[in-house]
């Protein structure tokens, strides 16, 4: 990496500051050409910061601070400006302007993080962090990439990998030198310590669900018939008009997503097209989607209209919802009731059953305590607060265990220690998989791809 990049670093519109990185070797030799500190005297140590004036030849451009930082201690670990300027549109591609022709290149996505990589600056869970934090919508998920950024994945996969060092160390010690005769493990305490760390790794991929939904929140599909009051649930969640309602059965004819969030939680509220036999082409088209919802949900809201009988629609889906986890709303309660919630104790007793009146507010507030206790903070969370978030760091772990149980196979069938070894190198590479130590260039590429210029 020779040459040297720069990008604007702050969101695009006008504020009241915008920064302007550049990172690479030249990265002070373009700011000479186009920086005239106020005192041009002072020493440029690393990491100060120095007021004076972008130009072009001798005319003022705009009035800056400057902040110096020089490698190897840098985000990058290579020489870094950080231009600030006034944040409006015009200053900011001037200016970029200028540094483009005096030898900067245009930041590709992610590249600032990626040289952060490439030189050993942050292994990949860490660099993967760093978008995960500038996208966190709450609380919680920000203190998960935190901790991945710190390093604490990192720490936990490499005490995982320096016991399976161990154990390849006292293989290979009786397969290179059999003549000596080292003390190495027996059969039974070679498979206890490779069920060791296979019950380590499983663990941590446990977290992979929780972590998910931490991330991408929970999806929760609110199911019904037509006109039950679906889009009025959802308005009354997000306390706002979002979704069209009216007395006509069928007006939402497709899905309609929002994310949520209710006490840490982060929900993407799904309301779906009323279920029920159409022939109505375009209709027929949001039920189907409807019914895909449920499948790809982690939470259903059915909704029903307590006021009136449960029809064949109703009995359809309390059949495709059955093995899902599910909260049964009987809307509409400020009207007559003809349904009695004993009928859903009696025959569906693990269910969740509330009473609502979208139109009133009437028991949104007790929903809402439902949520929150279903995906309570104990449930989602690690002791250690650790969790997996994407499905990368999942597959590789699930690599990782599947090669060590292949391990104790090879044990228990007495085969060779050669084919152990070959089985826990297997487990070790997968492992490094997690860190970006073994993993090929275009995984590498589509992953920087995802984040913004300036980063």
């Amino acid at each position: 990496m020779e040459d040297t990049i720069a990008a604007v670093s702050t969101p695009p519109g006008s504020a009241g500051i915008g920064i302007i990185r550049m990172s690479g070797p030249e990265s002070l030799t373009i700011l000479d050409k186009v920086f005239r500190p106020k005192n041009p005297e002072k020493e440029r140590k690393s990491h100060t910061i120095h007021y004076g004036h972008i130009v072009e030849s001798s005319r003022i451009i705009d009035e800056v601070l400057v902040s110096v930082m020089k490698a190897p201690h840098t985000y990058t670990r290579e020489d870094i400006a950080e231009i600030n300027c006034h944040g409006g549109p015009v200053v900011l591609q001037k200016v970029m302007k200028l540094l483009l022709e005096n030898g900067a290149r245009l930041a590709a996505a992610g590249e600032f993080t990626k040289r952060a990589f490439l030189n050993g600056r942050l292994d990949l869970s860490q660099a993967e962090a760093v978008m995960d934090m500038i996208s966190a919508k709450t609380e919680r998920e920000l203190a998960g990439f935190a901790a991945h950024l710190s390093g604490e994945l990192k720490k936990r996969v490499t005490a995982l990998r320096e016991k399976m060092i161990q154990l390849l160390a006292n293989i290979e010690v009786g397969i290179d030198y059999p003549e000596y005769e080292f003390e190495t493990l027996e059969q039974p305490a070679m498979i206890a310590g490779i069920k060791d760390i296979l019950e380590e790794v499983e663990t941590l991929g446990a977290t992979y669900e929780n972590g998910r939904l931490i991330k991408d929140g929970i999806r929760t599909a609110i199911i019904g018939k037509p006109n039950v009051g679906k889009s009025s649930i959802l308005n009354a969640l997000l306390r706002a008009n979002r979704a069209i309602v009216t007395d006509i059965a069928g007006t939402t004819r497709d899905t309609l997503e929002e994310y949520y969030y209710l006490n840490g939680l982060t929900l993407k509220l799904i309301d779906t097209a009323g279920i029920r036999e159409s022939g109505d082409t375009v209709e027929k088209i949001g039920i189907e989607r409807s019914l895909q919802s449920i499948h790809q949900a982690d939470l259903i809201l059915f909704v029903i209209d307590s006021s009136s009988d449960l029809a064949a629609e109703d009995h359809r889906i309390l059949e495709e919802i059955r093995d899902k986890k599910c909260i049964f709303i009987l809307n509409k309660v400020d009207l007559a009731g003809k349904i009695d919630r004993r009928y859903f104790a009696e025959n569906y007793p693990a269910a969740v059953v509330i009473e609502t009146s979208a139109l009133t507010g009437y028991g949104i507030d007790h929903l809402e305590k439902i949520i929150t206790d279903l995906f309570a903070l104990g449930q989602l969370e690690q002791s250690d607060g650790l969790y997996i978030t994407n499905l990368r760091q999942k597959e590789a772990l699930v690599g990782a265990a599947a090669a060590m149980r292949q391990a104790i196979a090879s044990v228990q069938a007495g085969l060779s220690e050669e084919f152990w070894a070959l089985d826990l190198k297997a487990a070790y590479l997968e492992l490094s998989k997690i860190l970006g130590e073994s993993v090929e260039d275009d995984v590498v590429t589509q992953i920087f791809a995802r984040f913004c210029v300036g980063k």
